[in-house]
């Protein structure tokens, strides 16, 4: 079960009650870096709106989701890793491994990433 936005992790982060290294802001999303890298290159992009995942979009949470594709190149381009190639995956539920159920996602990169997911 998540927790309300006011005590949220994610939503503490955006609303800056929680410092984290953040990389991009603007008036809908956030990105920092990840606190656990998997990658040298491994940062959260969150909508600043509180929705628990993919499977709970309202249509403000969905146009930050939208924007969030268009932002990750960006990050990507940002942080060197455009032509080296990048992941951006978003798990959804406990069972695929979301801990913090505030929509969020992984954009990785800087490494040859294994476990081809689709062929």
């Amino acid at each position: 079960m998540s927790a309300p936005a006011s005590e949220c992790l994610f939503c503490k982060i955006a609303r800056k009650e929680i410092p984290a290294a953040v990389v991009y802001e603007d008036d809908t999303l956030l990105a920092f870096k990840d606190i656990f890298p998997q990658a040298p290159v491994h940062l959260l992009i969150i909508p600043k709106v509180h929705c628990e995942g993919l499977a709970d979009m309202t249509p403000e949470a969905a146009a930050a989701a939208g924007r969030i594709l268009q932002v990750s190149a960006r990050l990507a381009a940002d942080h060197g890793i455009q032509d080296s190639g990048w992941r951006l995956l978003s798990n959804c539920g406990a069972d695929a491994g979301q801990s913090v159920f505030h929509l969020h996602f992984h954009l990785l990169g800087g490494k040859t990433l294994g476990g081809k997911l689709c062929q």
